[in-house]
Order: structure tokens, then C-alpha cells, then sequence
């Protein structure tokens, strides 16, 4: 959580004026990243009441009305918004890919993250550099930019052998937020958390 923390702070401007929205129920992994951001930073932790939130209230009505800079949503979220307001100073989205079309909309006047990390790696692996409507335009997904400090990425073929770029492959993930597996589920486990072949002695999480 800690490495966590400190990388989502900077690559998202969080600082002590932040007012940082819990979004994610705490049931949710990505609850862990909100609450960390804030409190670490000096910022403040918004926790609105679950009807203050979408989908029971527009997520701009939300931002309004309890003064949120640091926003954290899946970008379904934000394909139903009408206005968000110019105080909202971080955009991020996670949880699902990101059409190109929410970048050019909402990512004018603000820092918009595109974030990508399964739960079983500790909440985040990677996230992009901020976006514009002009880079996204022509492309037909948004990236999901570099892995964060203590985080390999690798896109491998069936062998396990990296893939040339432009070529199809299987993202796999190392580093210090893999998980150790699944509870009382080995098999499972066996199949998705393996040897990495580029780092001698740790496992890396074969994401499908």
C-alpha cells in the first residue's frame, strides 16, 4: 500500500488542499487506494452517503455538492454525464477500458489517468500519463500508460517469450503487490500465478 500510495500522490497531484472522493465501497480493493491517497497526502477523504453517489445522483451533482478534486470512477460513469465541474482537478479511470470518446469529453481543463490494475495486484499496476483529446483522437482504445515503481509488465505468447510490438500476446504482471493466490483454491492458484522466467525467483499473475 505504501508504494501504492506514494505513486498514485504524485501521478495524480494529491496534495493537502485535495478533497479525495471514496467512490469504491470498502468492500472493493480499489477503496484501499482512495483512502491511502488522501490521508498520506494531508488531503481529505470525502465519504459521501452510497444515495450521494451514482448511480442514485449524477457523479457532477456529487463533486458539487461536497467540494471532490480527486475523483476515481469507472468510465461507464462517465458516459452518462452531462457536466462535471471545472473544481473536479483529477479525472481517473479504471475498472473497465476507456473509449477515446470520454477522453476527448471530459478531459479538457483537468488531469485525466487512465489506471489499470487487477485485484490481485494490489489494487494498481499501471496507469498512463495524463491524456488529451488530441493524442486519443484516431485510436481505438485508450493506453493504459507504464507500470508503476516495483511493477514489471510483460505481454508474452504461450511459450512465455515477449511478443513484438503491434503483436498480440498475454499480459502478465510482477512485482511487489502480487498476490500469493487464492483461498483454498490451488488449482486455480497454480493456473494463474506462475514462475517468472525474467525474474529468478518470483511468480508473476497471468491476467488472461
Amino acid at each position: 500500500a505504501r508504494h501504492l500510495a506514494r505513486a498514485q500522490i504524485e501521478r495524480f497531484a494529491v496534495g493537502p488542499d485535495a478533497r479525495v472522493l471514496q467512490f469504491a465501497s470498502p468492500s472493493f480493493d480499489a477503496s484501499v487506494s482512495e483512502l491511502c491517497m488522501a490521508l498520506l497526502s494531508g488531503g481529505a477523504l470525502v465519504v459521501a452517503g452510497a444515495d450521494a453517489l451514482p448511480p442514485h445522483v449524477p457523479l457532477g451533482q456529487t463533486v458539487r455538492d461536497w467540494g471532490a478534486t480527486h475523483v476515481t470512477v469507472p468510465p461507464s460513469v462517465l458516459a452518462v454525464e452531462e457536466e462535471l465541474p471545472l473544481a473536479l482537478r483529477t479525472l481517473v479511470v479504471a475498472g473497465e477500458a476507456c473509449p477515446p470518446a470520454l477522453v476527448d469529453r471530459w478531459s479538457a481543463g483537468r488531469r485525466m489517468v487512465n489506471a489499470y490494475g487487477p485485484t490481485e495486484l494490489t489494487v494498481c499496476a499501471a496507469m498512463s500519463a495524463p491524456l488529451t483529446a488530441a493524442e486519443e483522437t484516431g485510436r481505438e482504445a485508450v493506453p493504459i500508460g507504464r507500470p508503476m515503481a516495483n511493477v514489471k509488465v510483460f505481454v508474452l505468447d504461450r511459450f512465455l517469450q515477449p511478443v513484438p510490438p503491434g503483436t498480440p500476446g498475454e499480459l502478465y504482471v510482477a512485482g511487489a503487490g502480487v498476490a500469493r493466490g487464492y483461498w483454498a483454491r490451488p488449482g486455480l492458484t497454480a493456473e494463474r500465478f506462475v514462475a517468472c522466467p525474467y525474474e529468478p525467483g518470483e511468480r508473476m499473475y497471468r491476467t488472461g
